[in-house]
């Protein structure tokens, strides 16, 4: 699988990363999380777009935000899908029953420090509206198990500097700041955007 879309306007490049805030109730009955198949495209498309307006919201005018559509997203999820397995890439959804209500892609990390045995958590979403039941945590443990079924001993993410629940998750899951940061241009006027990045040893669970 390649690497995950990226917000679909005209500079953005890199990773995006919005995480769930969702230290809520237990498991449900129905809840799963299960390697996402090609016709999951469409409904991952459909919650990136909510929760990547929803993450760009105060870093982006709204007629960029606008733009974060299903059909893009779920275009370009399609072509990953059913493309070569290149990076290691794994795509992850969460269902409730079975609809997808969440998702988180994990693959190879490209950062000039990183070694064979670094992942990296490329994204993770959570539909706001099914957030607080586990999902996130479910995804998150999902990635780490990916992660350390292909050798990895070592998990980043990288994450809007301004994303403080985000960081809230990702730090109660045992992730924390390394120092590493970047500027990232996310509008059409070059606007740039603070990422900081997270990560953790795989010994333990994250």
């Amino acid at each position: 699988m390649s690497q995950p879309p990226d917000p679909p306007h005209d500079h953005s490049h890199d990773h995006s990363h919005s995480h769930p805030h969702d230290d809520g109730p237990g498991p449900l009955a129905d809840a799963s999380v299960r390697v996402a198949r090609a016709s999951d495209a469409p409904a991952v498309g459909f919650v990136q777009a909510v929760v990547f307006r929803e993450a760009y919201a105060a870093e982006l005018p709204s007629e960029v935000t606008a733009q974060f559509q299903p059909q893009a997203f779920a275009s370009a999820w399609r072509t990953a899908l059913e493309g070569d397995a290149s990076r290691d890439g794994v795509l992850l959804v969460a269902c409730a029953g079975e609809q997808v209500v969440g998702f988180a892609a994990v693959g190879a990390s490209d950062d000039p420090d990183a070694d064979e045995g670094t992942a990296e958590l490329l994204v993770l979403g959570v539909h706001p509206e099914a957030r607080r039941q586990g999902h996130g945590s479910r995804l998150l443990h999902a990635v780490v198990d990916t992660a350390r079924a292909r050798g990895r001993d070592r998990l980043t993410a990288w994450l809007l500097a301004s994303a403080e629940q985000p960081r809230a998750f990702l730090v109660a899951a045992g992730m924390a700041p390394d120092g590493a940061h970047r500027e990232r241009v996310i509008g059409r006027e070059d606007e740039t955007a603070t990422e900081v990045r997270l990560s953790a040893l795989l010994e333990e669970n994250p």
